[in-house]
């Protein structure tokens, strides 16, 4: 757990998304730069004032996804909100960039001064909502090397939501979880089949029992469901939940924030 434990100062951290306003060349982008960079600044502000232990900041809005790769209008600018979020903040701060475009994202990362990334499709292949998606650890890793990123965590996704695993339907989600080991990922995240699903505690369990890596619960987290999760996992990411309503689409809600790491404050005084 060398970078997980470097990055976050507290056990059982809780990681804040924010989901960037459509980018620029994307469907739905509304022609403002400043207004996007302005937002995320902001909800960073209220993850950070509730004690949310750091933020993860994604291109969620820029639909429909490229598979893999994206240009330097999406990175570029994605290293900027990264940039003013951790100056703003403080806080340890990750990126994404759908679909897959993980080396995109690493040097983005590197570039802001960020702390990790989230990675999807590091090991085995799927199809995707974009298509076929291959396997790209070995790259991405020596591309790491390559910028001298070494210190920037990468965590990796398996049996990853909103995509279909009948390909690798012999083989289980621990044993992908292993893989994932195998090939040098800094922590493995587990989910729901799509976003705001509940994550499979057994699948959880399971993982954890497999690999000696970080498990963080990446969809589905939420105030009542928390406390069942919490012996199991190392880490959540939360986005559905701390939304308006609890719909990603929406922005942060500052009392949905605050309520959820009161409960988590409550947890790590009674179990750690």
């Amino acid at each position: 757990m060398l970078r997980f434990d470097s990055i976050f100062k507290n056990p059982k951290p809780v990681i804040g998304m924010i989901h960037t306003e459509a980018l620029p060349g994307t469907p739905k982008y509304k022609g403002s730069v400043t207004g996007i960079i302005d937002k995320a600044v902001r909800e960073a502000s209220v993850y950070s004032n509730a004690g949310v232990d750091s933020i993860m900041i994604e291109n969620m809005h820029d639909v429909p996804y490229l598979n893999r790769s994206v240009g330097h209008e999406i990175s570029t600018l994605l290293s900027i909100v990264g940039y003013e979020v951790k100056n703003k903040t403080g806080l340890p701060v990750g990126l994404q960039i759908l679909a897959g475009a993980n080396k995109e994202a690493l040097a983005a990362a590197n570039s802001a001064g960020l702390d990790f990334i989230r990675a999807e499709g590091f090991v085995f292949a799927h199809i995707a909502d974009e298509g076929f998606m291959d396997a790209g650890a070995g790259e991405l890793l020596r591309y790491r090397k390559f910028i001298g990123a070494e210190h920037i965590a990468i965590f990796t996704d398996v049996k990853k939501k909103h995509s279909s695993h009948s390909i690798t339907s012999d083989v289980d989600i621990a044993e992908t979880a292993k893989a994932a080991e195998f090939f040098l990922s800094d922590g493995i995240i587990l989910t729901g089949k799509s976003t705001s699903e509940e994550t499979a505690l057994d699948e959880v369990k399971s993982v954890k029992e497999t690999v000696s890596l970080p498990v963080i619960i990446g969809s589905g987290v939420t105030f009542d469901n928390i406390e069942k999760y919490f012996d199991y996992a190392d880490g959540f990411i939360t986005g559905s939940h701390f939304k308006e309503n609890g719909f990603w689409q929406n922005g942060v809600d500052e009392l949905r924030v605050k309520k959820f790491m009161e409960r988590m404050f409550r947890l790590r005084e009674e179990n750690l």
